[in-house]
């Protein structure tokens, strides 16, 4: 009898030490994020060439400086690094998800996603070449004609001729699982495809969901209600490139028919409150407002519910 009860508590024991372990476990691990690298539109804040006031403020203070915009998902348990869009300013912000995440080798990164083949999203490959950081088989997930086009043209074909990068082959639609906690599903988006098929990403954690979407033509363009896009996700990082039409003069703004801040506004006005806190602009042109704190169009905005991206900034998966 008596060595009944003590084989008893010697199980109720174990099972208390191995339940202690699995909390002790579960306490220790850190959850996979999304970090926010850059903001502004392919050319970065300020942009090349430009002497207008826009712009004067940033060329003379580096802290109000903005890189292209481009999201890193990190998973500090797995030591991995994603990114999403590889950007003319790779190198600084390599450098910046490096002091972010110092748990990792300098440089490692377990794959690069690309949206499209427009300047903003892709011209940072080239420092993965010999003549920079000199990579190997770095995963670079791709649609199909964005796989081509890499293929098929210089120096990207290059990176693939010496195995510098793989791509992997995207398809809309279908799950891409990253590690057994975060997954990223591509889906089709109108834009100016010169190139290739653009796309937008929703990304899956353990407890939230992740739109980012920094391309796309007028939102009448495309099938999917932006509005259910938002309410389904827990945050959503869209297209703001231009806060109205009268941003570039002597632009015919047709050609660049990204959807104002103004129209999204509008768009986006029968949202409860709880789903306009999840919507964060990027891709911000280098004429937007919404790049200068102390603007009105940055503050209304604000008033009503919105958010504009802020590089650096992180949000758990």
């Amino acid at each position: 009898m008596r060595f009944r009860f003590q084989l008893r508590m010697l199980h109720s024991l174990a099972l208390l030490a191995g339940l202690s372990c699995f909390y002790a476990a579960k306490a220790l691990s850190a959850d996979p994020e999304v970090i926010v690298l850059g903001i502004a539109q392919d050319a970065g804040f300020p942009q090349a060439g430009c002497r207008r006031d826009c712009c004067a403020l940033a060329w003379s203070d580096a802290e109000k400086r903005r890189f292209s915009s481009c999201l890193a998902i990190i998973d500090p348990d797995t030591k991995q690094r994603w990114l999403l869009d590889c950007t003319p300013d790779f190198r600084d912000q390599l450098r910046l998800l490096d002091e972010l995440t110092p748990w990792t080798p300098a440089a490692h990164l377990d794959g690069i996603f690309l949206t499209h083949a427009h300047v903003g999203h892709y011209l940072g490959l080239a420092q993965l070449g010999r003549e920079v950081i000199g990579a190997r088989g770095v995963s670079v997930y791709a649609m199909p004609r964005m796989k081509f086009f890499l293929e098929s043209n210089g120096p990207w074909d290059q990176l693939v001729e010496l195995k510098q990068i793989e791509i992997v082959r995207l398809q809309a639609g279908t799950l891409q699982a990253l590690n057994d906690r975060i997954s990223i599903t591509p889906f089709l988006v109108p834009h100016r495809d010169e190139y290739s098929e653009t796309v937008g990403f929703e990304i899956v954690g353990p407890n939230r969901k992740v739109i980012y979407l920094p391309d796309i033509d007028k939102w009448k363009r495309w099938e999917v209600d932006i509005n259910q896009v938002v309410q389904q996700a827990d945050r959503a990082f869209l297209d703001g490139t231009f806060y109205d039409g009268a941003e570039l003069p002597g632009r015919d703004m047709t050609e660049i028919p990204h959807p104002f801040i103004v129209e999204s506004l509008q768009r986006l006005s029968p949202l409860a409150d709880f789903d306009r806190n999840k919507v964060f602009f990027l891709h911000l042109n280098h004429t937007n407002p919404l790049l200068h704190e102390g603007s009105a169009q940055r503050q209304g905005i604000l008033e009503k519910g919105f958010h504009v991206a802020e590089q650096g900034s992180s949000y758990k998966l």
